[in-house]
């Protein structure tokens, strides 16, 4: 008999093992698949967020960052950056798009990140694909190595777009019972306000397209603040 959990993360790492989890590194080898965020273009929210405020420089983590669109606009405006993404073709792809940014291939809730806080945390796709337990991670992670006065970015599946990119609005409870995660999680404005009630919303508002940036309508996205 294995009688192994002695810790939190004892049992999240068993939770972890009722998902088969996509196949990432499958995922991103065929660049040629037509995946729009594999477009070589950052968020249109994350660019104006840049441009228009509230984002207004210092040290960054990108969180899931896939080929490294984001991380590379955030080192243009002047950030620090650490990217981390659990793929190494991900990040052997971000790598061979430009420099100025530390790419590291890891999994963000077990490694030992460069720097204890940042002034930006920023998430584009990371949160909708994690199973419901690791909700208790991402939260400690941001309360860890968010700095106070900081921001907090995030792209996310929106629940009630129909549209066919868009993400599950299956319950919680069925996940653990389907043992599967149904392509990725929507979730509604108020479910991201209930999650992250510990921050202030800056804004919250669906992703702009026709930009000439990245820009889906089936994503919310919205910056929030630690004070």
């Amino acid at each position: 008999m294995n009688r192994d959990v002695r810790s939190v993360e004892d049992l999240l790492r068993i939770l972890d093992g009722l998902f088969e989890d996509i196949e990432w590194d499958g995922f991103y080898e065929d660049r040629d698949r037509p995946v729009p965020f594999f477009a070589d273009q950052p968020d249109e929210n994350l660019d104006a967020w840049l441009r228009e405020g509230p984002l207004t420089g210092g040290r960054a983590l990108e969180l899931g960052c896939g080929p490294g669109r984001n991380a590379r606009r955030l080192a243009e405006a002047g950030y620090d950056v650490d990217a981390v993404d659990r793929s190494p073709a991900a990040i052997a792809w971000a790598t061979e798009r430009g420099t100025g940014v530390r790419f590291h291939q890891a999994d963000i809730f077990a490694m030992g990140l460069p720097h204890e806080t940042y002034d930006l945390i920023y998430d584009s796709g990371c949160l909708h694909h994690l199973a419901p337990h690791r909700r208790i991670s991402y939260l400690a992670l941001l309360e860890r190595h968010l700095k106070p006065g900081g921001h907090f970015g995030l792209a996310c599946f929106a629940a009630g777009t129909r549209d066919p990119g868009s993400g599950s609005e299956v319950p919680d409870a069925q996940l653990y019972r389907d043992r599967s995660l149904h392509g990725g999680l929507a979730y509604t404005p108020d479910e991201l306000r209930r999650l992250f009630g510990a921050y202030t919303e800056v804004e919250l508002r669906p992703m702009r397209p026709g930009t000439g940036l990245f820009g889906v309508p089936f994503l919310l996205v919205g910056p929030f603040r630690k004070d």
